[in-house]
């Protein structure tokens, strides 16, 4: 048996259920006018994209293709085959003498704030990044002045 180097934690296999057998409800955007959605369970669970300019029976053919080969589309990002998340770590190796920079907090734009929160919701969801519970964070810092006025 080959040695198991002492980071790293043996797991069993973790499987969830793909989001081909339990769909959600997706919040679509608006498209191009030369875009389309399409939809290959119901009337609003799996959309995809495709060209308006397409005839009957290309859209017909491409929709029954892209229904044989559902579990080839990775709807969310624990759809994606591979090494499970929770099981895969990151590590940076520092030398002796060094210590990391600290940087402080950074305000975000607040036209992107929603953006980068549904991002993080995604990556929370597929378990590739945790909360840290025992952290020294400040939970509740004092405002800004600027932001008070």
């Amino acid at each position: 048996m080959p040695e198991v180097r002492k980071e790293l934690k043996i797991c069993e296999a973790h499987s969830e259920k793909s989001s081909v057998d339990k769909p959600h409800v997706t919040e679509l955007k608006e498209l191009p006018p030369h875009l389309e959605y399409e939809f290959l369970e119901g009337d609003d669970k799996l959309p995809v994209i495709i060209a308006k300019d397409l005839s009957v029976e290309e859209k017909t053919a491409l929709i029954t293709i892209l229904k044989s080969h559902k579990r080839a589309i990775t709807w969310k990002l624990s759809d994606i085959k591979g090494i499970n998340p929770k099981f895969c770590t990151h590590k940076i190796l520092m030398e002796e003498d060094f210590e990391p920079a600290v940087q402080h907090q950074r305000r975000v734009n607040p036209k992107i704030h929603d953006v980068i929160k549904q991002e993080v919701i995604k990556l929370l969801e597929a378990g590739l990044i945790y909360p840290i519970s025992n952290s020294p964070w400040d939970h509740f810092p004092l405002p800004f002045m600027d932001q008070m006025l």
